[in-house]
């Protein structure tokens, strides 16, 4: 009876990889790494050193998935003659494309989708109230200028370009710096002409002592310049404040949408759909004040809202509600929960845009 003989075979099995590719006058390049490893290679924070800790191998495919290696024709045509592989692997890895997942893709944008919008709602209020925007009114707002993350790029280097665009269409306005400047007495006069070029406001002044100081509140892009001129007066400078909003305004997400209605606008209450929504709102949520005085029934959590709703009964009828089915729909756009109040005012922003207006844009 004859023995089967195992005969080694010369392929080696790569697993856990990310693929980087690169296409270049017209030719595709791929290379193999480590999935984990590309993005702290990427990173900019030197997290990630050592190269072979992020390439699975040296080589340079025109395919990894098949195994097919590049051509070294094409390699001279593409990255020029006499290029070491690893000094190619180094441009592909630097300049290419992670290819991931679709499911995986999406998630990582919604999520720094998300990022951004926080960032631009930390550095940014209404200039009729002084407050910050809802995160809900931000995303929408990104939506209507039709802004796509860069998943390359930093979120705040985005959300600096996000606010930019922004003032072009929305009236929207970084939140000022809060500064305390002192100075020598002889340079108060000049500091003092200097914030009345820059439209500073000025909070308080003390100009006792040899060296007086102003508390005063500025644009965020006037900061390199005031900088410059403190050291030139040689006097200090230091931050109060990165970002002033109006006061009591600490918990940004508890604001309703009906808040940056402007007064002249709130005389119309009758005849004011924000006014109706929240009539509708008060039909179709549970009113979680009365739970204390009531006798204890189970609460029942709903997962696509995030949110308690009574018992068996309330529960059942939570799922006929406008709210559950618009955080159905934002759920399938990898999109997060609204609260009540959130997602009639969503409904009624996408009815006409229009409504804009109505919120003080």
């Amino acid at each position: 009876m004859s023995k089967v003989m195992q005969q080694p075979i010369g392929q080696k099995r790569l697993t856990n990889v990310a693929v980087v590719r690169l296409k270049k006058n017209g030719i595709r390049f791929e290379i193999a790494c480590y999935k984990n490893k590309v993005l702290s290679w990427r990173s900019g924070v030197d997290v990630e050193k050592d190269l072979d800790e992020v390439l699975q191998s040296h080589t340079v495919y025109s395919n990894v998935s098949k195994g097919i290696l590049a051509k070294s024709k094409d390699l001279e045509t593409a990255f020029g003659k006499g290029r070491d592989k690893t000094e190619i692997c180094l441009e592909i890895l630097d300049k290419g494309e992670l290819q991931i997942a679709g499911k995986e893709r999406e998630s990582q944008l919604s999520s720094q989708f998300r990022d951004i919008a926080t960032i631009v709602m930390q550095k940014t209020i209404n200039p009729e109230t002084q407050r910050p925007y809802t995160i809900s009114m931000i995303e929408r707002l990104m939506h209507e200028i039709h802004f796509a993350v860069d998943p390359n790029r930093s979120s705040k280097k985005q959300a600096l370009e996000v606010i930019r665009e922004l003032q072009k269409h929305f009236p929207i306005k970084r939140c000022p710096m809060r500064l305390q400047l002192t100075v020598p007495q002889r340079n108060f006069s000049s500091l003092l002409e200097k914030l009345n070029v820059w439209n500073a406001s000025i909070v308080s002044k003390d100009e006792s002592g040899v060296q007086p100081s102003i508390i005063c509140e500025m644009e965020p892009g006037i900061f390199r310049d005031c900088d410059a001129l403190i050291r030139n007066l040689q006097g200090r400078l230091e931050i109060l404040a990165v970002s002033m909003h109006g006061e009591g305004d600490t918990h940004v997400d508890h604001y309703d949408d009906h808040e940056h209605v402007p007064p002249s606008r709130l005389a119309k209450e009758s005849a004011d759909p924000v006014v109706e929504l929240g009539e509708r709102v008060q039909r179709q949520t549970i009113s979680a004040g009365n739970s204390s005085t009531e006798r204890e029934v189970k609460q029942n959590k709903c997962s696509t809202c995030e949110a308690f709703v009574g018992d068996s009964k309330q529960y059942r009828e939570h799922f006929k509600s406008d709210w559950h089915k618009h955080n159905l729909r934002r759920k399938t756009r990898q999109l997060s929960p609204l609260s009540a109040e959130e997602c009639l005012a969503d409904v009624e922003m996408d009815d006409s845009t229009e409504d804009l207006k109505d919120y003080s844009f």
